[in-house]
């Protein structure tokens, strides 16, 4: 068994992930959410099993020692299953990281000086390896980077119209997100229609709570909608995504808010939930179909801002050969397939109704047999891809 620990550390959690990277099976899950409170929830799942606690977890050392200990009280077994390698999923990478990179005492001081690009990731991903690498010393360690996948992007997609000795002194340019799922996604619908993903055109669509667009052309991204950070973009659950930099001035100067409020007004308390109230979709439907017209206006807008960058890309692809939703709201809302594609069928893309109000946790075919552009629901599984890419890293075959 190719056996992997995914670690993803937050600035608050840890959720982690032992699986088989040769066969895609999860053998146990977890999350600690509130660290740094008293009462800490951990939640450990095994099979069909959930094993649910409280207790105060001051740090992410102490997190780590939570995570061991519902190994060794829940299963499976860590020492009769233990990982040949830890792949920990890391938010930026700058242009440095162009792939996944076996982590050693330097790749961990430039994960460090990339700590202005992602000052609420990259500190916590951060601490988490440190405690890894502690506890699983005799093991190989990976860095799984979002960013990298869209290292690939050109200078005219990445770069801002701004003074470019600014923009290079401050490394101010595109750099994407979700990078790890739009990879392990694009790879997914090539085997999916049964053709090598050097011949193929695909747009992908993650959209969950973050959400952004991929234009992948021979399996590399050649645009993407998150930016500098993931903020750029799509309406989401949280954030505002697109809108007029002039914007922060009015508010600065109106409404007196400084950087650190307008950081959090337009990441934490805008997008969906600064629309209705709620950054969840689900609720956003309900309401807007039981006649909420605040939830139907959030949605009209939500909707317009994906119609409008589904059309450039499409247009920056020069057609595609197949449209993909993943992500939680891309694999479950019908509406919202179904809307933002809605009379583009002058482009060759005819979603068939039945297939898209089918609910499944498999992969699927959404489109009309006929439409020219396939339409596809593929769920993302960013775990299997880290794991998958940190043996690739350490020369092993998963």
């Amino acid at each position: 068994m190719s056996i992997a620990l995914v670690v993803n550390s937050g600035s608050s959690s840890l959720k982690y992930q032992l699986l088989d990277a040769s066969t895609g099976q999860m053998l146990a899950s977890g999350l600690v959410e509130r660290i740094g409170e008293e009462r800490a929830v951990t939640t450990h799942r095994v099979g069909d099993e959930k094993f649910r606690s409280e207790q105060p977890i001051l740090d992410h050392g102490a997190a780590f020692a939570v995570m061991m200990g519902s190994f060794l009280t829940h299963g499976p077994d860590i020492n009769a299953h233990s990982p040949k390698v830890v792949g920990h999923r890391v938010v930026h990478g700058g242009r440095r990281f162009v792939g996944p990179t076996r982590i050693d005492d330097q790749v961990e001081r430039d994960i460090d000086d990339l700590v202005p690009l992602a000052p609420l990731h990259n500190p916590a991903n951060l601490a988490g390896i440190r405690v890894a690498r502690a506890v699983f010393a005799d093991v190989p360690h990976v860095a799984v980077f979002d960013t990298a996948f869209h290292t690939s992007l050109s200078d005219a997609s990445s770069l801002y119209a701004i003074d470019a000795e600014t923009a290079r002194k401050h490394r101010v340019r595109k750099y994407g997100a979700h990078g790890t799922s739009h990879k392990y996604v694009a790879a997914r619908a090539a085997e999916y229609l049964h053709r090598p993903i050097e011949d193929l055109k695909l747009l992908v669509l993650h959209i969950g709570n973050g959400a952004s667009l991929c234009a992948v052309e021979g399996g590399r991204s050649i645009e993407t909608s998150m930016g500098m950070t993931p903020l750029e973009g799509l309406v989401m659950g949280t954030r505002s995504g697109d809108l007029d930099p002039a914007v922060l001035f009015h508010l600065s100067r109106q409404a007196g808010l400084g950087i650190d409020e307008l950081d959090t007004f337009l990441n934490r308390r805008s997008g969906l939930l600064g629309l209705t109230g709620s950054n969840d979709m689900r609720d956003v439907e309900s309401r807007a179909e039981d006649g909420d017209q605040v939830a139907r206006g959030a949605l009209d807008i939500y909707i317009h801002r994906l119609r409008h960058y589904i059309g450039a890309y499409l247009a920056l692809l020069g057609g595609a050969d197949a449209i993909i939703f993943t992500a939680g709201v891309g694999e479950n809302s019908q509406l919202v397939r179904a809307e933002s594609l809605e009379g583009m069928e002058w482009l060759g893309i005819e979603i068939d109704p039945e297939r898209n109000a089918e609910r499944s946790d498999e992969e699927r075919r959404i489109s009309t047999d006929s439409s020219k552009i396939e339409v596809l629901v593929i769920p993302t599984n960013e775990e299997l891809e880290i794991a998958r890419q940190s043996f690739e890293a350490i020369g092993v075959e998963a």
